[in-house]
């Protein structure tokens, strides 16, 4: 059995998650105005539409291989959709396709706080982080790969008449 969860601050005192959060500023002092960035929590749905947008943005405006990925899956998509795949074959090469783009953003996404969290400095760990994020975007590329030869193959072999 688990202990009831208590606060680590005496109860006179408010927490600093309060005070943080607190809409009325106490007397005598200015509000500050609500700070825009990266640290606030989407106030709506909307909101968070534009920030996951945004990231794929950054995913595509700055990494190539995003760049590779996304372009590769359309071909490939395209290519289904030309040798009359059914609805099947086509939601499973979206889902590998899809699959390479989310490990390809988490991959980056481990890069940023990586060089977030070390800066300018070398740390065996992290290289063991970025290495890892990198080999499983391989593997869901390789992956990716074999089950679009395995779906597009015959197919593309009869229409070539091969």
């Amino acid at each position: 059995m688990t202990p009831p969860l208590t606060s680590p601050l005496p109860s006179s005192q408010p927490s600093p998650l309060a005070s943080a959060t607190s809409l009325k500023p106490a007397r005598g002092q200015r509000r500050r105005p609500r700070r825009l960035g990266a640290w606030t929590v989407a106030g709506d749905l909307p909101a968070s539409f534009r920030y996951a947008a945004k990231g794929l943005i950054y995913g595509f405006t700055s990494q190539r291989n995003f760049r590779i990925h996304v372009i590769t899956g359309a071909v490939v998509f395209s290519l289904g959709l030309w040798l009359g795949l059914s609805l099947e074959r086509l939601a499973l090469l979206v889902l590998t396709v899809a699959a390479v783009l989310v490990l390809e953003l988490l991959n980056t996404a481990t890069e940023a706080v990586v060089d977030l969290a070390i800066g300018r400095q070398f740390h065996p760990l992290a290289k063991i982080a970025k290495d890892c994020a990198a080999a499983a975007v391989l593997v869901a590329a390789l992956a990716s790969l074999v089950i679009a030869l395995l779906l597009l193959l015959p197919p593309l072999l009869a229409r070539l008449g091969l």
